[in-house]
């Protein structure tokens, strides 16, 4: 076994490794057999997050939207059960940081709690910016568990854009 076996972008999925012994008796053999079946177990919930839901970003960060038109770039950030004091934006260079941290409320008369997906701790989401955008004039807006922040074109970088008609041919 290689480490390249444990990490899902260095391993192959659809071949099985080279010491894969399944039908060896010895103790050994099962035990490495089990062990990795718990990194598999454990990247696979990491790629398609822990409650089962496939995303791109896995467990590690809210869903996010990015649109631009022609007078401005705008992101959208699910955010549900967080309040705008739970988020802080900065702008830094050509990028975006978002950062925020949902905290657990324990109540100490909770029983019967069978099951709970939901989710808490801190995170944050990088988001590069294209060329062009007035970050001094940026506006961020907090509704219903959604956080739309919009940057607006320079007028440099709106004059810049150039429309080309189509035709029938």
């Amino acid at each position: 076994m290689q480490i390249s076996d444990l990490i899902p972008w260095g391993r192959d999925k659809d071949r099985t490794p080279a010491n894969d012994n399944t039908e060896a008796p010895n103790a050994l053999a099962k035990l490495q057999r089990d062990i990795n079946g718990v990194f598999e177990d454990f990247w696979h919930r990491v790629e398609n997050g822990w409650n089962g839901h496939s995303s791109p970003i896995g467990m590690f960060g809210p869903s996010t939207d990015v649109a631009e038109t022609d007078k401005s770039v705008e992101i959208e950030v699910e955010l549900p059960g967080m309040s705008e004091e739970d988020i802080d934006i900065s702008i830094s260079g050509e990028a975006m940081t978002i950062h925020g941290e949902k905290k657990v409320v324990h109540e100490e008369k909770r029983k019967g709690v069978y099951m709970s997906e939901r989710s808490y701790g801190a995170f944050y989401r990088t988001i590069p910016l294209p060329p062009g955008v007035d970050t001094d004039k940026a506006e961020a807006s907090f509704r219903r568990g959604v956080l739309t922040v919009t940057l607006p074109k320079s007028a440099e970088a709106q004059a810049r854009i150039k429309r080309i008609p189509v035709k029938a041919a």
